[in-house]
């Protein structure tokens, strides 16, 4: 059986808990953060990890196989 391929943009992105949720971070923390709208507050809750969907999660999977 041949290995597979890991999605290189993927295995920078994601990362799995030891129960096999996949976590992420927020998108919108790359630039323009001050002024532009952004408030403190949102700014403060991006920085918090988050999970991914469960409609996502299978295809994540897929793309880290031995992460």
């Amino acid at each position: 059986m041949p290995k597979i391929k890991t999605h290189s943009g993927a295995k920078k992105r994601f990362n799995l808990t030891k129960t096999g949720k996949v976590k992420r971070a927020h998108a919108n923390k790359s630039h323009l953060l001050n002024g532009h709208g952004k408030t403190t507050k949102l700014k403060r809750g991006l920085r918090k990890g988050a999970y991914a969907d469960v409609t996502n999660v299978a295809a994540i999977k897929r793309m880290i196989p031995y992460k």
